[in-house]
């Protein structure tokens, strides 16, 4: 019994002897129909193709092979064209760094997860929108179409493998290898809530000066370079320590070492909290302390004198009140002249208003001393000029006057800041320590990212208390993948790509100067235009993939559009920082 088989061109080829002698190779084209009789294989040659042209050989074989043949008059007509190059710049980036497999192993709900933060990075928006947009990038073509019960149930997924990623994170940029100095930062924000039903919603003191809503806190852990690399959510009435305290216990599990530093601001990481880390054990701190308690030391006795900064901007002194720690004392003289001209500018607004409510006053348009306080008070609490005045009020004048004594005591101190930290002096010197506080300056370009240049984490639109924080950890993910683009892409945006480190650690660090060149000429240095980051983003979405058809038919194929120069220079710079990072 024979079973017919398809149609195919084969090539074979032999050699023979001609009859000079010669060794020549010959090759036959032949059209067969191969079939199966019993258990073999038999051939059936239906034509020898050996003398058609090259071309119509390889039309007939590609035909027979089950494919659409185009005339090479024929016209392309572009069916549709949508933006790739943003959301390829993503995932090469996801992909090369293996942060994709670190999210779960290949599924649906993976799938969409990435395709959030190709969303989140690109065009940040609600999750509504976001799937919207899918449709019309290539997204929409990869992912198919993407209901909001699985936008939701992908974000469930993320929520639930958080521990697992952010210990995976952990481990790869907070580990031993990575980060000898054995440095984490780790900082406080807070972004406003709409509607009035999420549970973790809460008044507060507001970091996005936005009065009167309820807002969510959340703490962000992060590289001293400022990766991000863990969160944590909070109602939005949690106090600073508090919150602190949530996340320091965790630290080093998450590293995987059993010694960590822990660098926090002065609100923070409190005396409180100081002993709190004690009682954990592994974790030292570098923080800095409050003003009251600079003055303490600048008292006529303590060890803080101005005369310590005649000759150098930093000094390390100590204290009884804080046994076995390190105290280092900085003076910026540019900073201080700043505050001393701000406090002269405030003095003066204050005075200007507190004498129109003076003549108010006197002339009789403003009576009673309740009355007469309000109007004051608001003056007062506006400029937060409160503790330099005294105040007279009865119910029918007003007086006030400067503090000059408490006014000059404040001044004396502008510009200085004491650094506090149980790290000895042989991990990190004086110099070293400041630098270490100052870069919690990386975790505020995080939330600057997460809040309004990059990702718009706010406003918190979701209603349940596991979607908020999903939603949370899902920008915080973007804003890890945005880092990573940044600096790949850094030579073809305003971004400082060297940043000198100033070798007095008080002064203000400053741009490079190829970067102050770029940012000026906003050129680059072949003279191709500088971009921002988002408009280099936007740039790279004009590279399109297109779906083209051939005139007069229904068959349809792919073809995306060839790069700009300055789009294949940024595939090019993230697969150097993937080679690099990955090293």
């Amino acid at each position: 019994m024979k079973t017919q088989q398809a149609v195919h061109v084969a090539r074979t080829k032999s050699r023979r002897v001609n009859k000079a002698g010669e060794t020549v190779e010959y090759e036959s084209v032949l059209l067969r129909r191969s079939y199966r009789e019993g258990a073999k294989v038999r051939h059936e040659t239906l034509a020898n193709l050996a003398a058609l042209p090259e071309h119509a050989v390889e039309s007939l074989r590609a035909s027979l092979a089950g494919k659409t043949l185009i005339e090479a008059t024929a016209g392309l007509e572009v069916t549709r064209s949508l933006p790739a190059g943003h959301v390829d710049a993503v995932y090469r980036m996801a992909r090369g760094l293996g942060f994709e497999a670190l999210l779960g192993p290949a599924c649906r709900e993976r799938d969409i997860v990435m395709g959030l933060l190709a969303a989140r990075i690109c065009a940040p928006a609600s999750k509504l929108a976001s799937l919207q947009w899918f449709e019309d990038t290539t997204l929409g073509a990869e992912l198919g179409p993407v209901s909001t019960d699985e936008a939701y149930r992908a974000m469930d997924w993320l929520l639930a493998r958080q521990p697992g990623i952010e210990s995976a994170l952990g481990r790869r940029y907070l580990g031993p290898a990575a980060n000898p100095r054995q440095l984490a930062l780790f900082d406080l924000s807070s972004s406003w809530v709409t509607g009035h039903h999420n549970p973790l919603a809460a008044r507060g003191y507001s970091r996005d000066r936005k009065k009167g809503v309820e807002q969510i806190e959340y703490g962000m852990l992060a590289t001293s370079d400022g990766i991000p690399i863990a969160v944590r959510v909070v109602p939005g009435n949690t106090a600073d320590p508090a919150a602190f305290t949530a996340i320091a216990a965790e630290i080093k599990d998450l590293a995987g070492v059993a010694e960590m530093v822990m660098v926090g601001d002065r609100g923070m990481i409190t005396s409180a909290r100081i002993r709190a880390l004690a009682e954990v054990g592994g974790l030292s701190w570098v923080t800095c302390l409050r003003a009251p308690a600079i003055q303490e030391l600048a008292a006529d006795n303590g060890p803080l004198q101005m005369s310590l900064f005649d000759q150098q901007d930093l000094a390390e002194i100590s204290h009884p009140d804080y046994p076995g720690e390190r105290l280092i004392a900085c003076r910026n003289p540019a900073l201080a002249a700043e505050r001393g001209r701000k406090r002269t500018e405030l003095l003066a607004a204050t005075e200007d208003e507190l004498a129109t409510i003076a003549a108010a006053v006197a002339a009789g348009r403003t009576r009673g001393a309740g009355p007469i306080g309000v109007r004051v008070g608001k003056v007062i609490n506006h400029y937060n000029m409160a503790k330099h005045f005294t105040l007279d009020i009865t119910d029918s004048t007003f007086t006030y006057s400067r503090r000059d004594e408490a006014i000059s005591t404040e001044a004396a101190l502008d510009g200085i800041y004491v650094i506090r930290t149980c790290v000895p002096a042989d991990r990190l010197d004086a110099a070293e320590t400041v630098r270490v506080y100052k870069s919690l300056a990386n975790v505020e370009k995080i939330f600057r990212s997460l809040k309004s240049v990059d990702l718009r984490i706010r406003p918190i639109h979701h209603h349940t208390e596991d979607r908020t924080r999903a939603h949370v950890f899902l920008c915080m993910l973007a804003g890890h993948l945005t880092w990573h683009l940044r600096q790949a892409m850094a030579p073809l945006t305003f971004t400082d790509e060297d940043r000198p480190v100033p070798e007095n650690p008080v002064t203000t660090a400053v741009r490079s100067p190829q970067s102050q060149t770029k940012a000026s000429t906003r050129t680059l240095n072949n003279g191709d235009p500088a971009r921002s980051f988002q408009t280099l983003l936007n740039h790279l979405a004009t590279r399109t993939r297109n779906t083209l058809r051939a005139t007069g038919t229904t068959a349809t194929f792919d073809l995306t559009a060839l790069p700009t120069p300055t789009q294949r220079q940024a595939l090019e710079l993230i697969d150097q920082h993937i080679n690099t990072y990955r090293k």
